[in-house]
C-alpha cells in the first residue's frame, strides 16, 4: 500500500499526490532544455545503500522517479550509475537515455543499448565505435556538459525537458556549470554510516542557491521537495 501524502508547503496544507505536486509545466532555457535532477538521500546525506539508491526509498519515492521520467523528453545518467542500477529501456515509448562517460567505457551489449533507447555522451577522445550506437560528442578529453545539453537535439529533436539521475560526479558537473534548474529530492528517514557518496562528489566548490516550490511528507516520514534554482 502506498503511504498517504500531505502537502506542507505551499499553504494551505492538505492531501496531495505525486502527480499533482510535481506535474508543473517546465519550459526550456533559451540555449538548452530545462534540466531537473531527481535524487534520494538519507538524513545524513548518503545516496546509496550497498551500492544502490533503491534501498533508501519507498513506494512514493519510486512513484516520484517514474513520474519525473514520464514528464521528461530525455534522461541523462552517469555510466557508473547506469551500470550499477541496471538501467534498461524506459517505460515511456520512444524515450532516450543518454549515458555520460569521459572514458567511453560503456557496455553497449546491455539491454539499454540493444533496445535502441540508450545513447552515449562522450568527449572526442573517448574510444567508442560510433557505428554501434548513437553518440553525442561534446568536449575534447572531458564531457562538456553545457555543450552536450545545447546540442542534445541532434540525437533527440525537440528536447525541452532533460531528467538527470546522477551519480554524484555527474551531479557535481551539472552544478558546477549551473545547469541544474530543478532539484527533486526525496529525504529518506534513515541515517547511513560509512563513507559512501553524497549528492555531489568530485566537483569544484560551488555555492548555488535554490528556492522551495513545494514540500510533501508521507505517513512513513519520507519528505519530497521540489527546489528551483534561484537566478537573477
Amino acid at each position: 500500500m502506498t503511504p498517504a501524502l500531505r502537502r506542507l508547503l505551499p499553504l494551505p496544507a492538505g492531501p496531495t499526490t505525486i502527480a499533482e505536486a510535481f506535474g508543473a509545466e517546465r519550459r526550456p532555457q533559451p540555449d538548452r532544455p530545462w534540466v531537473g535532477l531527481t535524487m534520494i538521500a538519507s538524513l545524513d546525506g548518503a545516496v546509496v545503500v550497498d551500492g544502490s539508491s533503491g534501498g533508501l526509498g519507498n513506494p512514493n519515492d519510486r512513484e516520484l522517479l517514474l513520474t519525473m521520467r514520464d514528464l521528461a523528453d530525455v534522461i541523462v545518467v552517469g555510466a557508473g550509475t547506469a551500470h550499477g542500477e541496471g538501467y534498461g529501456p524506459p517505460r515511456k515509448p520512444g524515450q532516450r537515455i543518454g549515458v555520460v562517460s569521459n572514458s567511453g567505457k560503456v557496455d553497449l551489449t546491455s539491454r539499454l543499448f540493444t533496445s535502441g533507447a540508450g545513447f552515449v555522451i562522450a568527449p572526442a577522445s573517448a574510444p567508442i565505435d560510433d557505428g554501434r550506437c548513437d553518440t553525442l560528442r561534446a568536449g575534447a578529453d572531458k564531457v562538456d556538459l553545457r555543450l552536450a545539453l545545447a546540442t542534445i537535439d541532434a540525437i533527440v529533436p525537440g528536447v525541452r525537458h532533460v531528467q538527470a539521475e546522477g551519480g554524484p560526479t555527474l551531479n557535481a558537473g551539472l552544478l558546477a556549470d549551473d545547469l541544474i534548474d530543478e532539484l527533486d529530492l526525496t529525504l529518506s528517514p534513515r541515517m547511513v554510516a560509512g563513507d559512501g557518496p553524497r549528492l555531489t562528489s568530485h566537483g569544484a566548490h560551488v555555492d548555488a542557491g535554490f528556492t522551495i516550490a513545494h514540500l510533501l511528507v508521507d505517513d512513513e516520514s519520507f519528505m519530497f521537495g521540489r527546489w528551483l534554482r534561484a537566478r537573477p
